[in-house]
């Protein structure tokens, strides 16, 4: 369920509200494959299958961090959109976390909340707290704050 704001300003009411959750979404081993590929990191724990479900602690590949990572970027439009701006820049990250790896073949999904949002430079900053979580698992695979910026 996505959260619509008019323009920037309309990010300043929003702090304290939960967004989402978003569908799901399926990291397969074909996505994990692709990201080691852009990324070099062809660690055994991701990409070789029987490997894994022979040595690894997880029974099987997982996907890397940062591949789960990057879904905030998936997702986080999924959750807040804002209508009317003239830019919308990522300024960054301020504390991401993986308490949980994603098993390959894994439905991820976001949920989300307003940290904060204030206005800087002629436009709102907003940090989004996005909470990605596997279907059936007990903790969530990445919580990230997102800091995002917005011109009007």
């Amino acid at each position: 369920m996505t959260t619509t704001v008019a323009n920037p300003e309309g990010l300043l009411e929003l702090v304290g509200k939960e967004l989402g959750p978003t569908e799901h979404t399926t990291l397969d081993q074909d996505r994990i494959d692709l990201f080691a590929k852009a990324t070099g990191d062809h660690q055994w724990i991701h990409v070789d299958v029987e490997r894994a479900k022979a040595e690894s602690p997880f029974g099987g590949p997982i996907a890397h961090g940062y591949l789960t990572l990057s879904l905030v970027n998936l997702f986080l439009p999924e959750l807040l959109t804002v209508q009317q701006f003239s830019a919308g820049l990522n300024v960054g990250l301020e504390r991401v976390r993986f308490p949980s790896p994603v098993p390959a073949g894994s439905e991820v999904r976001a949920r989300g909340v307003v940290v904060s949002a204030e206005e800087v430079n002629g436009g709102v900053q907003v940090v989004v707290r996005v909470t990605l979580e596997v279907a059936g698992a007990d903790k969530p695979a990445c919580v990230a704050d997102t800091v995002s910026r917005f011109l009007p």
